[in-house]
């Protein structure tokens, strides 16, 4: 029952904030932060009890039904969510941004999530999947900047599209196997039984079964390459980035592109291991586009959200770079093993550290009266050092600096695709260059050089502003130094996915 109690948990909050009467906006805020802290509760709680499991049967008669578990992987994902959604609400309130209606729909947005790192069955899966378009569209829209009507609009649109090719893949693979249960079309998929199926199935078309269950396979990776995004997907991404306010690009970065890099780990690598070796070239090609593009495109920004933005391009293109890899249908278990464990360390050490990033441009745009030029500021660490160092630390984090947490996922995806797909991995290095490149000059054109005039009377961070950071520090520094307290939670995981691409004779 606790991820049942999970799953429903933000909805309540959502429901009662809503619909409680005479609540104002500052009230609204601090209710929906202290509900928040509840899931992060139940996530602790089912980590301590090793996971977690609830289904109920929903449509019998063509096996479809609601379906829920917990492992190792998951619930660093739902700890991700909790801590992601705990923290925008509560920079929310920083910012005084929102009233009831926007704490309710990131209640909302956070159930969904919750769904989508839990269930099964794709049914629920993309039931969860679709519902956060809904939430999302509406938090850019409502409380974005100026451009927000067509960045939403676009998010919206191009995410539903991607949406649209998964479910006409999905189904597809009901029509031929008679299921859609994660599991069991793994179990199908070892067995070489999905092509023979959609051979089958669709006889009529004269399509060989391999071909069918290739272009099932490019239907699926094209609705996650749009979540990630991958280039040419991620025309979408800027804009939305840009012209929503801080807490929601929070989520937005910290927790929407993480569902995609969560599909390829839990949904496309298990069950399309027989088309895999064909599709590998292309979703190299892919992944080294989108991080050397997004390096290239975060160069040529002035207004640093975009800056981030592109970064974050930059580097989920890494999580792509070792599904790729891992793709390849190499025998290099070894290799493949940290491969996989890159990936998910990277989405959740990227998770945390943009949130954090984030969180600071918003402080300069709450102190500046909107500013958030890259030139707009300039020697911060005389009047703010607290803040700059903390800044720094994040920035670093980002760059793959040792002894914090960007560098391990980083280092883990390199190690394995270096012994896979070697000159992909020695490509996408130039991506790693321009990474520091654009980041150091974030760091020197805002926090070193002259202190602007207008700036001679700022103040440092307060009390609370230095207590929301103090924890996504705490997430970048831990890990960084002691990487086994994420890794044993996906270990495991990592190796039943192995034995699903390439069983031990």
């Amino acid at each position: 029952m606790l991820l049942l109690s999970l799953l429903l948990l933000p909805l309540v909050g959502a429901v009662l904030i809503a619909a409680w009467p005479g609540l104002d906006r500052r009230c609204a805020v601090r209710l929906a932060i202290t509900w928040a802290i509840v899931p992060v509760a139940v996530v602790a709680a089912i980590g301590l009890q090793g996971g977690a499991s609830w289904s109920l049967p929903w449509m019998p008669d063509a096996n479809i039904h609601l379906a829920f578990h917990a492992d190792g992987t998951s619930w660093l994902f739902l700890l991700l969510t909790s801590m992601i959604t705990l923290f925008s609400l509560a920079v929310s309130g920083r910012l005084n941004i929102g009233d009831r209606a926007y704490c309710a729909l990131i209640l909302v947005m956070e159930s969904m999530l919750f769904g989508v790192f839990t269930a099964t069955h794709f049914i629920p899966w993309f039931l969860c999947w679709e519902m956060t378009l809904i939430p999302a569209y509406l938090l850019i829209r409502l409380w974005g900047g100026k451009g927000a009507p067509r960045a939403a609009l676009r998010f919206f649109v191009v995410t539903l599209a991607g949406g649209v090719c998964m479910l006409l893949g999905f189904l597809a693979l009901q029509l031929s196997v008679g299921t859609m249960d994660f599991a069991e079309l793994g179990r199908l998929a070892a067995n070489h039984e999905l092509a023979a199926g959609l051979a089958k199935s669709f006889s009529s078309t004269g399509l060989e079964g391999y071909t069918l269950l290739t272009v099932v396979a490019v239907a699926v990776f094209l609705g996650l390459a749009v979540k990630i995004p991958v280039v040419p997907f991620h025309a979408w991404l800027p804009d939305a980035y840009a012209e929503a306010p801080t807490p929601v690009t929070i989520l937005l970065t910290g927790l929407l592109s993480k569902m995609g890099v969560y599909g390829l780990f839990r949904v496309f690598l298990p069950i399309f291991p027989e088309v895999l070796p064909g599709l590998a070239p292309c979703l190299t090609a892919l992944a080294v586009a989108t991080v050397l593009l997004g390096a290239v495109a975060a160069l040529a920004q002035k207004d640093l959200k975009r800056i981030l933005a592109y970064s974050s391009v930059n580097h989920l293109g890494y999580c792509v770079l070792a599904v790729a890899a891992v793709a390849a249908a190499q025998t290099d278990r070894a290799a493949m093993a940290s491969a996989v464990s890159g990936v998910v360390l990277q989405a959740f050490n990227h998770g945390v550290i943009a949130a954090a990033l984030f969180f600071g441009i918003g402080i300069l745009e709450t102190r500046s009266g909107g500013q958030r030029g890259l030139n707009d500021f300039g020697g911060l660490r005389a009047r703010m050092p607290v803040f700059s160092g903390l800044m720094g630390l994040a920035l670093f984090a980002s760059l793959g600096l040792p002894a914090l947490s960007g560098f391990v996922g980083e280092f883990l995806i390199f190690n394995g695709v270096f012994g896979l797909v070697p000159w992909s991995a020695a490509i996408s290095v130039i991506g790693l260059l321009l990474t520091a490149v654009f980041l150091l000059r974030i760091i020197r054109k805002v926090f070193h050089g002259p202190l602007l005039p207008a700036m001679e009377k700022w103040t440092d961070l307060t009390v609370g502003e230095r207590w929301l950071f103090a924890p996504a520090i705490a997430l970048i520094v831990i890990p960084g130094l002691w990487p086994q307290v994420l890794l044993h939670f996906i270990n495991g995981d990592t190796l039943r996915l192995l034995d699903l691409l390439h069983p031990i004779p």
